[in-house]
């Protein structure tokens, strides 16, 4: 059996860290806002090269959190990509605006900037685009368009920890950006928990307030209307320790990627993963598409390999948004995708046999 992720491997390879930091916290015994969490802060706002970090309960509440910060609400909008996974149109839905939604380009898979424009309107106050999979989304149009109109970028970076786009870190070129640390992600925690990134000390400031129950720093001094998501000690310290092996990590993702592609690119039945030049992807997830996507599913059952559809439906024709009464020729492109594409095992402890394996079971049996 090859699981589609192992996070007792990763445990296992660093375990005297983990097992100190989490000694370390119950040692010291302040597990609410607690020093670990401020260290960890600072660390991840350094290592992605921005001012603040601020640790939120997890990455839904952080984009909660920032669109309140900004002001949004009850009659906005927020342009969101039609495929992503629900947290990031529920959020615009939870703080009373309405997500609107924009088709995805074929081959990234994240929002196309050459459909954005058409769905801008008056009421449009930010867009939250989605760096899917580990690939960043095209952020010098996506920036170019948010000048022209003066809406916020809010980016999404929740499968992109130490992606990049030219040179840069997803994260840092939006008003803000926001990271889920759920415990698959490529920085993990033990439990959930997100962060929020910004330059801005205002927004961070308003944020801070919102995020511990309207107070700054004086306790019982509640000056707005606000919420608890805080990261707990616990995991600030696990992904403090972490931390430092995330690159490694991230290139060792990027090394069975390529493993992967080499192998597959053999069959020109296979859509793979696209690589681009000055554009670093961190392969969150390992994500092909197949016309015979059932007959896939089915002999990596008998042969015990895992995967995982990522998604099998495009926003827009969940359950949830029916009220929107969308089309399938409004979206096509996210249409086509969520019924061909399938992800594959890929973690940083996969070995290069079992790629392999997986490789030779696809090319003999597909």
């Amino acid at each position: 059996m090859i699981p589609f992720v192992d996070l007792h491997a990763q445990y296992l390879s660093i375990k005297s860290d983990i097992d100190k930091a989490i000694e370390s916290c119950i040692a010291d015994s302040n597990f609410i806002k607690g020093k670990a969490v401020s260290d960890f802060e600072m660390a991840f706002a350094d290592w992605l090269g921005a001012k603040y970090c601020l640790g939120c309960g997890n990455g839904t509440d952080a984009l909660e959190i920032i669109m309140k910060s900004l002001n949004i609400g009850p009659g906005d909008e927020v342009l969101v990509p039609a495929l992503s996974w629900i947290s990031t149109a529920e959020a615009v839905n939870n703080i009373g605006a309405e997500p609107v939604f924009v088709d995805i380009r074929h081959d990234t898979y994240t929002i196309d900037p050459e459909k954005i424009e058409n769905k801008i309107t008056a009421r449009t106050k930010a867009i939250i685009p989605v760096h899917l999979y580990g690939f960043p989304a095209d952020m010098i149009e996506i920036t170019v368009i948010s000048e022209k109109h003066k809406i916020h970028i809010i980016e999404d970076c929740a499968q992109a920890h130490g992606a990049e786009y030219y040179g840069k870190k997803a994260g840092i070129f939006g008003i803000a950006s926001v990271f889920s640390f759920f415990p698959s992600k490529n920085l993990g925690a033990y439990g959930d928990g997100g962060a929020i990134i910004t330059n801005d000390q205002k927004l961070y400031e308003i944020a801070m307030k919102i995020s511990n129950h309207g107070q700054l720093k004086t306790k019982h001094e509640h000056t707005v209307i606000g919420r608890n998501s805080r990261l707990d000690s616990l995991q600030a310290s696990i992904l403090n320790a972490k931390l430092g092996y995330l690159d490694k990590w991230n290139s060792q993702r990027e090394i069975i990627a390529e493993h992967y592609i080499k192998r597959l690119t053999v069959n020109e039945e296979f859509c793979l993963p696209l690589i681009q030049p000055d554009i670093k992807h961190v392969f969150h997830l390992f994500v092909i598409r197949c016309k015979r996507r059932d007959d896939m599913i089915k002999l990596l059952n008998e042969k015990s390999i895992s995967w995982a559809v990522h998604y099998p439906h495009p926003l827009p024709f969940l359950a949830a948004y029916k009220y929107k009464k969308h089309l399938p020729s409004e979206f096509p492109v996210s249409c086509q995708v969520t019924r061909e594409v399938i992800s594959l095992p890929i973690y940083p402890e996969l070995t290069e046999s079992q790629v392999d394996l997986i490789c030779d079971q696809i090319l003999e049996n597909y």
